[in-house]
């Protein structure tokens, strides 16, 4: 189970997290005591579920932040499950490379369609040099425009 390090925004994160996963919901939530070290009654971890994948949020303070070491992937049935879930998770937070974005809290997510596993796995060496270059040019993935690459 994943344990995902906040400074102090876990509660405000998995809340936008289950908002955007239509199955998402919050199993369990654990308050800081008398003993802290965060304050008396906040947030210290909140068991999650996203796409049934169990997950933990962590207000542990600012001595950890997340890297693009690490990231949270996505399979997407179709385009507009990539469009949908590529513009609510990249609010606030920055767009990159092959799928890859940032949300406003730091943490990588790659939203990727299934039909592009199907295509990077494409035994065709000339498909998979057509898809790749046409992949490194995008942002958020396009599934027509990478399956005509893949084509010729």
């Amino acid at each position: 189970m994943p344990c995902l390090w906040f400074d102090h925004q876990a509660e405000e994160a998995v809340n936008q997290y289950i908002s955007i996963f239509k199955d998402g919901k919050i199993n369990s939530i654990v308050r800081y005591g008398d003993a802290g070290p965060g304050p008396k009654g906040s947030v210290m971890t909140i068991a999650f579920e996203l796409a049934g994948q169990q997950f933990v949020a962590l207000n542990g303070g600012p001595i950890f932040k997340f890297t693009e070491a690490i990231s949270l992937a996505i399979d997407c049935k179709n385009q507009a499950e990539v469009d949908e879930l590529w513009e609510k998770l990249s609010e606030g937070g920055s767009k990159s490379q092959c799928g890859w974005l940032k949300d406003k809290y730091g943490l990588s997510w790659q939203v990727v369609p299934s039909a592009v596993i199907e295509m990077v796995q494409d035994p065709d060496p000339e498909k998979n040099a057509r898809f790749m270059a046409a992949m490194f040019k995008m942002q958020k993935l396009d599934i027509a425009v990478l399956k005509a690459a893949c084509e010729g």
